[in-house]
């Protein structure tokens, strides 16, 4: 990399300003773990006395936090950089910040599409950032900082959370895998797990600040504990069993796992214990063998069906939904034809679906027999009306049932309407007949569904919170088995 996009490190930062109403806006990008690294990005610029703006308009530091999963989320952040370029030509002492796996990505090669931009910060440098800023302020020059793997963990820098019942912990960073499509291991580095105990404290206190419901954030969260140096010592079985101890947390998800991943003890977890949710999200991007072969997924598809049964047979109230990929270089009509009866198959109660992306440096992106965009729009249309149909009929088995749901606020399209999530994540908007506050468990009795959503009412006061580790795991009540 060129110097002068290097952070120089032996500089002593202390970046700070004499003006007391300097603000910064933030743009967020992709996944989850995004998410929870803009709380951290927003806890930064916070601590260095800049208040968040609500539009770029109005931000001194313009920062975007990037994903380069995909090519579209590339097409979004550059109609996002042309009106930063805009407000910058209008005021030069605007600074313009783009960090993340983008940023990681492309490190001095962006910084020449965009002379505009004065700081790079990939996601594992994130900590830099007030030095970067300070070092901007300094030098003028362009500056930047890629570390390759975790040397600091998010939850060491401060955080911005929304106020609310639910959160998010980050458990490992990375990905060791190299599916042959992602660029994840390059941008994220290798798999690194955080020790158990601090885990422990991060959800202690946030149980304290009246959190309810966690949700365990990793590239691969079922490999947690089994990267070299540390296999042995914490197993992510182990994680779920001590996280279900703390009191006052009555919810614990994860997200993502790997199907390769999934042991006999992890699923017993989810069978036993209650305070772990009746969800999991579980990619397999392909129904044909021979396109998973050339993902290098490392399972076939009996491999996959095997687990969703024994996953099934252990937790019968299991919601799975999925990740698909689509158009992946050769994929032939058989092969699209087997990912589609896979999902009629399993049924998964929801899923993503994406067209294939090539990325740089994966080895996928040199794969001849690129699928063309007619046949593409073809297929993507036919999955995606197989798997809105059948996550309807899934939901639709829930009318007439009573589900417990852990209140989250008001619904977007109503404020006489509350919102919340059941255990299984299905979104439910409903009426209350008592008062109700986000962190309340309600029984909420559904009246109507979606493909998305389901509607409902409840009619009962909320359930008081009890202690996580204790409460029996909640049913879901039916008044008939023919509803089912």
């Amino acid at each position: 990399m060129h110097p002068a996009f290097r952070h120089d490190s032996s500089r002593v930062m202390h970046f700070h300003t004499s003006r007391t109403d300097r603000t910064y806006y933030l743009r967020t990008f992709g996944c989850q773990m995004n998410e929870h690294d803009s709380e951290r990005i927003s806890g930064l610029m916070q601590g260095l006395g800049y208040a968040q703006a609500d539009t770029p308009d109005e931000g001194d530091v313009l920062l975007y936090n990037t994903c380069s999963i995909r090519e579209k989320a590339d097409t979004r952040l550059i109609g996002h950089l042309g009106h930063a370029r805009r407000l910058k030509a209008d005021d030069p002492q605007r600074l313009v910040v783009v960090a993340g796996c983008l940023a990681q990505s492309r490190q001095a090669e962006f910084f020449q599409e965009h002379p505009y931009v004065d700081v790079l910060v990939g996601p594992q440098s994130l900590h830099l950032l007030p030095a970067l800023l300070e070092e901007r302020a300094v030098t003028g020059r362009q500056v930047g900082a890629f570390e390759e793997s975790t040397s600091t963990w998010s939850a060491e820098l401060p955080r911005v959370r929304r106020s609310g019942p639910l959160a998010w912990i980050q458990i490992m960073t990375g990905c060791s895998n190299f599916c042959s499509y992602c660029i994840v291991p390059y941008v994220r580095g290798p798999e690194a797990s955080r020790p158990l105990g601090h885990i422990v404290d991060e959800a202690t206190e946030l149980a304290t600040q009246g959190v309810r419901e966690v949700t365990l954030l990793g590239q691969n969260v079922n490999a947690y504990g089994l990267e070299l140096g540390v296999r042995g010592v914490s197993t992510f079985p182990g994680l779920l069993e001590a996280l279900s101890e703390v009191s006052g947390l009555e919810r614990i998800r994860f997200m993502t796992s790997h199907p390769k991943d999934v042991s006999p003890a992890l699923i017993d977890a989810m069978a036993g214990l209650p305070s772990v949710c009746e969800h999991l999200h579980l990619p397999v991007q392909s129904g044909s063998d021979r396109v998973l072969r050339l993902m290098e997924r490392r399972y076939d598809r009996a491999g996959y069906l095997d687990l969703v049964d024994r996953l099934r047979a252990a937790a019968p109230g299991l919601a799975l939904t999925t990740d698909l990929i689509i158009g992946f270089p050769s994929e032939t009509e058989h092969d699209f034809d087997e990912t589609v009866g896979l999902v009629e198959a399993v049924r998964f109660d929801g899923a993503f679906t994406f067209q294939y992306s090539p990325r740089s440096r994966t080895a996928a992106a040199e794969l001849p027999g690129r699928v063309d965009p007619v046949t593409l729009e073809a297929r993507m249309r036919r999955l995606v009306e197989t798997t809105q149909r059948l996550g309807a009929e899934r939901n639709a088995q829930l009318v007439g049932s009573c589900v417990e749901v852990l209140v989250e606020g008001c619904s977007r399209r109503d404020a006489d309407t509350m919102m919340g999530r059941t255990r299984t994540h299905k979104v439910v908007n409903f009426r209350a007949a008592h008062p109700v506050e986000p962190g309340d468990l309600v029984e909420v009795t559904i009246q109507s569904s979606s493909s998305t959503s389901l509607t409902g009412v409840s009619e009962s006061p909320a359930v008081p919170g009890s202690r996580a580790g204790t409460t029996t795991r909640p049913t879901t009540r039916s008044p008939s088995p023919e509803a089912l």
